[in-house]
């Protein structure tokens, strides 16, 4: 059985961009039998950006009820919060002693605050040897990625083969997971869809925020009679991220007929998800109003983690001569 590991930064409000993308198709591998899935709320990681207490507990209880919301079942997922772990911390410290600096000096992490370094701290720095942790603790088999995590996965690949260099084969080296179907969602701004940059959709927003929110995407200021192209549109970008091709190709046809406006393809963007997330919507106001069933759920979850991760520390102290 192949152990899959998936995790999301509690930064913010989970929104459209990370269910599409990273979400969604975790939770359909963890129901093929052959996976043992490995799903963890990033709140260590959080802390490099946000630390405030009460507003990073607040995106941990959202993150977890939206992925409880969306169909988790942590009967067969190992469900936990990485700052539960204790060993993770430990293992960080000894895998960072087997990391280059110039490693850590080259990843994208670093890199793109490099001009302001005075607000990038050592927990940013160190932002993939944690990363690194979080893999080879459970001795993952493969993590699905996107673009911009592939780097932190060959960074962990790299650390590992270091550490069983030295002390022989300790740690699995895991396989990135690439998905090629799945797009990157542009935010509403055009950019890619993302917390940093204020700009995305929430699909659990009440239905009156939740429809601001779809009219403030950004389209051009085409007349509503004018031909319009589907390709450079933001919101048909989102529809068709979501709708099936016949609804998706009836939409284009409009664009290309002309006399479809934006405004009625954003409305037809908040219908869709009103009934496309009709379920995830109900029960996530459920989870969110209930942090003593998360919590309960979330602890059964870090115990088996812990298991887990204690076998492989076990491992891992009597090979560096601390057991």
């Amino acid at each position: 059985m192949q152990r899959i590991l998936t995790g999301i930064q509690c930064t913010g409000m989970p929104h459209l961009g990370n269910i599409v993308g990273a979400m969604l198709p975790a939770i359909d591998l963890s129901r093929q039998p052959q996976h043992q899935t490995f799903i963890f709320l990033a709140d260590l990681h959080t802390l490099t950006t946000l630390p405030e207490a009460e507003v990073r507990r607040k995106y941990v209880h959202a993150a977890a009820s939206a992925w409880l919301a969306l169909g988790l079942d942590p009967e067969q997922v190992i469900f936990y919060r990485q700052s539960q772990i204790p060993a993770v911390g430990e293992l960080t410290w000894y895998l960072s002693c087997f990391t280059p600096y110039p490693m850590l000096a080259n990843a994208h992490a670093f890199k793109d605050k490099r001009d302001r370094l005075a607000g990038v701290n050592a927990g940013l720095f160190i932002y993939p040897v944690l990363m690194a942790a979080d893999i080879l603790l459970y001795q993952a088999n493969r993590v699905p990625v996107g673009k911009d995590q592939l780097q932190h996965l060959e960074i962990a690949r790299d650390v590992a083969t270091s550490f069983n260099h030295q002390y022989g084969s300790i740690f699995i080296l895991p396989e990135a997971l690439i998905d090629r179907n799945i797009a990157t969602l542009p935010g509403i701004d055009g950019q890619k869809m993302s917390k940093s940059y204020n700009n995305t959709v929430d699909i659990f927003l009440p239905e009156p925020e939740l429809r601001q929110n779809i009219m403030r995407i950004q389209t051009d200021s085409l007349a509503i009679d004018a031909v319009k192209d589907p390709d450079t549109c933001n919101v048909y970008k989102l529809y068709s991220a979501l709708a099936t091709e016949v609804d998706t190709a009836t939409m284009r046809q409009k664009y290309l007929n002309g006399g479809y406006g934006y405004k009625a393809a954003k409305e037809a963007l908040f219908d869709l998800i009103l009934v496309k997330f009709a379920v995830p919507r109900r029960r996530f106001n459920a989870y969110i109003n209930d942090w003593g069933t998360i919590n309960k759920i979330l602890q059964a979850g870090e115990a088996k983690a812990m298991e887990i991760a204690e076998e492989t520390m076990c491992i891992v102290r009597k090979a560096l001569g601390y057991a």
